[in-house]
């Protein structure tokens, strides 16, 4: 019996789960620039790069269910990884006490729609070679 070709791996959810993290990741920097004028504000940051990493290299040591009817609480997978906002309030005591930078946050800003971008192609590249392989090559 031949094995079967798994076409679908993992990558399609990681890259998946990268785009939906880089997503919440522009709107937490848009939120921080937006509120950049407002008293008190204090900046957040979405962290979810070493938990990413973390389920990834977690593949071996994720429970398995031996019957269909088990139910599945792996939960280490890539899927479940969920970002925590920190918030960093500013401790110098100067003005209105906002810690935004908005020259750090625009930096944070491009950063972050490199790797949006980047990951896009990489998931395009991903479907390009599903749709050759499915049209047998032409």
């Amino acid at each position: 019996m031949m094995p079967k070709a798994n076409l679908f791996d993992n990558s399609l959810t990681l890259l998946q789960k990268v785009l939906d993290l880089r997503l919440q990741n522009q709107q937490t920097i848009a939120s921080n620039i937006a509120n950049a004028d407002t008293p008190g504000y204090a900046p957040a940051r979405l962290e979810f790069e070493q938990k990413l990493q973390r389920a990834v290299n977690n593949k071996e040591n994720k429970p398995t269910t031996t019957h269909p009817a088990h139910i599945n609480i792996g939960g280490g997978g890539v899927e479940s990884v969920q970002g925590t906002i920190i918030r960093t309030p500013d401790k110098t005591g100067i003005g209105d006490r906002n810690g935004v930078s908005v020259d750090q946050e625009m930096v944070a800003l491009a950063e972050n729609q490199l790797l949006y971008e980047a990951t896009t192609q990489m998931l395009k590249k991903k479907l390009g070679l599903l749709k050759y392989v499915a049209q047998d090559g032409r």
